[in-house]
């Protein structure tokens, strides 16, 4: 029986785990769960490490470490891509719940075994796709399956986000395809940055409150201007089942910000989201508009707050891995379509000052995906003169990476 303040355990308190752990630390009045542990084998490297300790918290260096000594009802995992399918099956076998951070896995083959473990164990694990757990997008996902705006007929998403050269040296994983053991990572701005940004539109277009809509085909372009492993630049066209044609534009290689910002056409509205606070607008043909508020002035804590509510009064987690299973299925297709990204002119690339570090930026990258959003069209239908297209890779049916395709 899960009491009304759930034991919870914290895998990774650095990078991304810091913000899981300060909602935990400096909100823990607040807070219906009580942090009973972290785990982490290089805890020195959080700025709150220190005040873990002071509230004898106990540091783990591994989750099989805790396991030895106590259970927990929920189990947040923070930690790197490629140990989220290990972690969260050894999290299930021991009785716990979990919110895993996003992506669900590298691999499809390693979500569905995250999914066999979780109907084993008879848990559920959430993804941390925070928009999924909004007011607003859960309303505009509701509207979207009543019919309001009539059939969806196409969707797109960009994002530009410059990252220095520090992001690709902060760990030992960052940008690359295999870890130096052989285990898929497949970082990439679509599988970690702006990975919230493709599950987005996959989300909203489910035809179940709980499911995404199912990929069947993926083109894609990807490419570098750093020096790592994977793509730092996307673009991918993904069709549903319902013959939906979803635009994915992202890219870390460019001078200037441009917020997460969507599109969705339908029959009798056009749905967009301009990013940061600004509201999500659906303008009717006849001239009527329909307001959403942004999705980000909810808190990145929403997710957490609802699974520890989902552990106090059982319930499914609103984003699960049933319902972000599309959105690995759509990576895996984008590595198929492009194994291997391809490299940037050299005289388009430029150092830009960023902070205290630098930016490898793209001449004109951000002009061309911008127009590409504008008109619905990847970067070689629009003509870029870098632009290779990579090959069309059939989604339906797919089980394992790579070359999984039916």
């Amino acid at each position: 029986m899960i009491s009304e303040c759930p034991s919870v355990v914290l895998v990774g308190i650095a990078g991304y785990g810091e913000v899981y752990a300060s909602a935990l630390l400096d909100d823990a009045p607040q807070v219906p769960g009580r942090l009973i542990a972290v785990v982490d084998p290089a805890p020195e490297r959080s700025p709150r490490a220190s005040q873990i300790r002071a509230r004898n918290i106990p540091i783990h260096a591994s989750l099989e470490d805790f396991y030895r000594q106590r259970q927990a009802d929920l189990v947040i995992i923070s930690s790197p891509i490629h140990a989220h399918c290990r972690q969260t099956c050894l999290a299930l076998a021991h009785g716990s719940n979990v919110l895993c951070e996003k992506p669900a896995a590298a691999t499809v083959q390693g979500l569905d075994e995250m999914i066999a473990a979780e109907s084993a164990a008879d848990r559920w694990v959430a993804i941390g796709f925070q928009w999924s757990f909004t007011t607003p997008i859960r309303q505009l996902k509701d509207d979207l399956r009543a019919g309001v705006f009539g059939a969806p007929r196409s969707a797109a998403a960009l994002t530009l986000w410059p990252r220095p050269r520090s992001y690709y040296t902060r760990n030992a994983w960052a940008g690359r395809q295999r870890d130096d053991h052989g285990n898929w990572i497949l970082d990439s701005p679509a599988n970690n940055a702006m990975a919230h940004d493709l599950h987005n539109l996959l989300f909203l277009l489910g035809d179940d409150p709980d499911r995404s809509a199912r990929p069947v085909e993926i083109v894609a372009e990807a490419y570098r201007a750093n020096a790592i492993e994977n793509y730092d630049t996307v673009a991918a066209r993904v069709r549903t089942d319902h013959e939906v044609h979803i635009l994915f534009l992202a890219s870390h290689a460019v001078a200037q910000d441009s917020d997460p910002a969507f599109v969705i056409e339908c029959d009798r509205a056009v749905i967009r989201f301009e990013g940061g606070s600004a509201p999500i607008l659906a303008a009717f043909h006849d001239g009527s508009v329909k307001e959403y508020p942004s999705p980000n002035t909810q808190s990145q804590m929403t997710k957490l707050w609802c699974a520890l509510d989902a552990t106090i009064h059982p319930a499914r987690p609103l984003c699960d891995l049933h319902a972000a299973r599309a959105h690995t299925v759509c990576i895996n297709g984008i590595q198929d379509s492009v194994p291997r990204p391809h490299v940037f002119p050299a005289h388009l690339v430029h150092s830009k000052a960023h902070g205290d570090d630098a930016v490898l930026a793209v001449s004109g990258l951000a002009a061309v995906l911008t127009e590409c959003y504008r008109r619905r069209l990847l970067p070689h239908e629009l003509g870029a003169p870098w632009a290779i297209p990579g090959r069309a890779i059939g989604l339906r049916g797919y089980r394992s990476f790579p070359g999984g395709g039916a």
